[in-house]
């Protein structure tokens, strides 16, 4: 918002100074007015070390790929989180800094977006996306990982699908699948080119972009956004302004495979599962079905945009949290009570 079309409010003390002449008004207690912020002020970014413990960078053996993830929490499962399509890690900022008391939270920088750098970063075929995925795990933790919640928002959410339903990751405990269905996504993709070239492209800064995610209603809380939009951004030398990172429109040929059969594979992952939608009417026949038979937990989430996460942590958060405690979901996976598990031989 550019600050030369506010209306000029009174300089500090003009009317006050009128007003103690007079007897005292009602508003004499009043406090004092604060500072106004400046448009960039109230755009200005803010570090993601607010909302998470620690950053790492995952070297993948015998590759050059390098992924970047966020991490918090000391105890629980891992919830390990996955953004959509030109969001980041930083897209569950706000939720890591509840969460983190509770559980443990890791988001990853997927390929081509954020700080993860990789030798392809266009490839984003869902084949690719997974082994990356698997890859970063193995390599965090070995042979003997922790009880993992897989969480994934959008073209995440079909990630942590599709990793889910390999059936390869001997502990994953729930999945957790954020405002995605094959139906609707299917049926968008044709739009999907359009609305990409017709999203604001250039930005002379990030507080310029933090605002136009704002305005443009991608984003309905700004202090997610100040966290999570400049992680979304390069700096473009020869233009001289901050360009999108993620090069969404030169990975068509990948669109498909993302959504394809989503569904089916969503119901056949042998984990509990919930499903997070920002919408009604958006689950198509074989989910209508497989919420009919109690196949998996669905919650409508009101008042919030695509990015749930984002726009109303406070209610991700419970609901995340209330999934993992309903399923009894520890440390090392599924806790049963009565049941006690032998102590782990540490290496």
């Amino acid at each position: 918002m550019d600050s030369s079309n506010l209306t000029s409010l009174p300089e500090e003390g003009s009317e006050e100074t009128h007003h103690s002449h007079n007897l005292p008004s009602a508003f004499s207690s009043a406090p004092t007015r604060p500072p106004i912020q400046t448009s960039s002020q109230k755009y200005a970014p803010s570090d993601w070390s607010g909302y998470f413990d620690q950053e790492d960078y995952i070297q993948i053996p015998d590759s050059d790929d390098v992924f970047h993830v966020y991490m918090a929490g000391t105890e629980g499962p891992v919830i390990f989180c996955l953004h959509g399509g030109g969001y980041s890690g930083l897209s569950f900022a706000l939720a890591a800094s509840k969460i983190k008391d509770k559980a443990r939270i890791v988001a990853m920088d997927l390929r081509g977006h954020g700080r993860t750098s990789t030798q392809n970063d266009v490839d984003l075929s869902i084949e690719r996306l997974c082994s990356d995925v698997f890859s970063v795990l193995k390599t965090m933790y070995g042979d003997a990982p922790p009880a993992i919640v897989l969480v994934g928002h959008s073209m995440g959410g079909a990630v942590a699908v599709h990793v889910a339903a390999k059936k390869s990751l001997p502990s994953l405990a729930g999945l957790v699948v954020v405002d995605v269905v094959e139906g609707t996504a299917m049926a968008s993709l044709i739009h999907m080119q359009k609305i990409l070239s017709n999203r604001m492209q250039h930005f002379s800064t990030p507080e310029k972009a933090i605002e136009w995610s704002i305005k443009s209603g991608s984003l309905r809380n700004i202090d997610s956004a100040c966290v999570s939009i400049p992680s979304t951004l390069k700096y473009d030398d020869s233009k001289k302004c901050y360009t999108h990172r993620a090069r969404l429109e030169e990975t068509e040929q990948f669109w498909k495979g993302w959504y394809e059969g989503l569904s089916e594979k969503f119901l056949s992952s042998p984990v509990p599962k919930i499903l997070l939608l920002a919408g009604t009417d958006r689950l198509d026949r074989t989910l209508t079905i497989g919420q009919m038979q109690g196949k998996f937990q669905m919650v409508v989430v009101r008042h919030t945009g695509h990015a749930i996460q984002e726009d109303v942590p406070d209610e991700f958060v419970t609901l995340v949290l209330n999934f993992v405690s309903h399923n009894r979901i520890g440390p090392h996976g599924i806790e049963i009570p009565g049941l006690r598990r032998p102590p782990q031989s540490k290496p």
